[in-house]
C-alpha cells in the first residue's frame, strides 16, 4: 500500500460531488485512405465518470473504442467537444500544461509485447515516467520502483531484467506499473487482457480491482468481452459506429438490455447450463464502412425491429431508466 502522495502531485483540493471525468459530444473523423472521403470514428459522445468508478466501453472491433480512449488522453486531437478532468478543460491545455496535466490521466495498452521498449531494463521503464514528471531524485525513484514491482505481484530485483525475460502477463503487470507510477487519477485501460491467455487474464482483472480500491483510481475499461466487463464495471457504454446507443449501470444492462444491439451482443455470452433459455440473437452481415454510414440509424441494416422511421431519421437520447439508476438508450423503440 502507498503510504505517503508522491510530491506535489495531488496538491489541489477537490469536489468528491463533481464528475472526475465529463465528455460532452466528442467527435473524431479522419481522411480516408484515398483522401476522398471522410471516417466518422467517434461522433457525438457524451458521459461522466465518478471518482473511483469503473465505466466499461464495449462494442464489436472497428466500433471506435480505442480511438474514443486516445481522444480522451488528447494523444489524438478531437475535431469538437469538450472533455474535462477534475475540472480542467483539456481541449484549452497548451503542450507544457497538458504534460503537466498527463499525470493524472494514463493508459494501459492492450499489447504488452509491443508496449514496452525492448532496449531498456524494467526498472528503467517504470522509472522514465518519474524522470519525465521530475519526481524524486534517484534514490527515490529506485525506490519508488521497487515498490511498484511489488504492487504488481513482481520481484522487486526483477529490475535489471529486459522485457523479453517475461512472460506476457508479466508484461502487462509491468504496464500496469507503469500506469500507475505518477498515482494518476484516471486510468484507460484499452483490452488490457484480450492478447494473454485465459488462464492469465483472471489474474490481470483481479490486479487491477485490488489497485481501484488500494490507490483510489477510477478507470474506464474498454473491452469486447462482455463477460469481462460485467466483472469489472460499475456503468457499462454500449458503442456501436462511432456512437453510445446505450448507457447504464451493469446490473440493469445484463439483466434488461435495451438497444436491440445490445440485447444481440449480450445473447452471444457463452452460458454455462447447456439448458439455458437465452436465445441467441444473429445479426446480419457486418458494422457498415465508417466512410459511409447508413442513413438514419447506424444500425439499421443489421436490426431485427428496424421500423420506417430507422431509415431516415436519427434516433435521439431517451432516459428509461429512474434517478437511482439512470438508463438512458439511443433507439427509436424508445422516443
Amino acid at each position: 500500500m502507498i503510504t505517503e502522495k508522491l510530491s506535489g502531485l495531488h496538491a489541489d483540493s477537490h469536489d468528491d460531488s463533481r464528475p472526475l471525468l465529463e465528455v460532452e459530444s466528442v467527435s473524431k473523423q479522419f481522411r480516408s485512405r484515398d483522401g476522398r472521403g471522410l471516417v466518422r470514428a467517434v461522433q457525438d459522445v457524451s458521459f461522466t465518470l465518478h471518482r473511483g468508478e469503473t465505466l466499461g466501453i464495449v462494442g464489436e472491433s472497428g466500433c471506435g473504442k480505442s480511438t474514443l480512449a486516445r481522444v480522451l488522453l488528447r494523444l489524438i486531437e478531437p475535431d469538437s467537444g469538450n472533455i474535462r478532468l477534475a475540472g480542467v478543460d483539456l481541449r484549452r491545455l497548451k503542450s507544457r500544461a497538458l504534460r503537466a496535466q498527463r499525470r493524472s490521466m494514463q493508459i494501459i495498452f492492450q499489447d504488452p509485447y509491443a508496449s514496452l521498449d525492448p532496449r531498456l531494463t524494467v526498472g528503467a521503464i517504470l522509472a522514465e515516467p518519474l524522470e519525465i514528471h521530475v519526481v524524486g531524485d534517484r534514490h527515490s525513484r529506485r525506490a519508488r520502483v521497487a515498490e511498484l514491482m511489488k504492487l504488481v505481484g513482481l520481484e522487486a530485483d526483477a529490475t535489471t531484467r529486459y522485457p523479453h525475460e517475461f512472460s506476457g502477463g508479466q508484461r502487462q503487470r509491468i504496464g500496469i506499473a507503469r500506469a500507475i507510477a505518477l498515482e494518476p487519477q484516471l486510468v484507460i485501460a484499452d483490452e488490457p487482457v484480450s492478447a494473454l491467455d485465459v488462464s492469465i487474464q483472471s489474474q490481470i482483472l483481479n490486479l487491477l480491482i485490488d489497485l481501484k480500491a488500494r490507490l483510489g483510481l477510477s478507470y474506464i475499461f474498454i473491452s469486447h468481452d462482455l463477460s469481462v466487463v460485467e466483472h469489472v464495471s460499475d456503468r457499462v457504454a454500449v458503442m456501436y459506429l462511432g456512437q453510445i446507443v446505450e448507457m447504464t449501470d451493469v446490473e440493469s444492462l445484463y439483466a434488461r438490455p435495451a438497444h436491440p444491439y445490445t440485447q444481440a451482443l449480450l445473447s452471444a455470452i457463452p452460458q454455462l447450463d447447456p439448458d439455458g433459455s437465452r436465445e441467441r440473437i444473429v445479426l446480419p452481415g457486418d458494422i457498415p464502412n465508417p466512410e459511409e454510414p447508413p442513413s438514419g440509424c447506424p444500425f439499421h441494416p443489421r436490426c431485427p425491429r428496424a421500423m420506417d422511421a430507422c431509415r431516415s431519421v436519427s434516433p435521439r437520447p431517451a432516459a428509461i431508466g429512474t434517478a437511482e439508476k439512470p438508463h438512458e438508450v439511443t433507439c427509436h423503440l424508445y422516443q
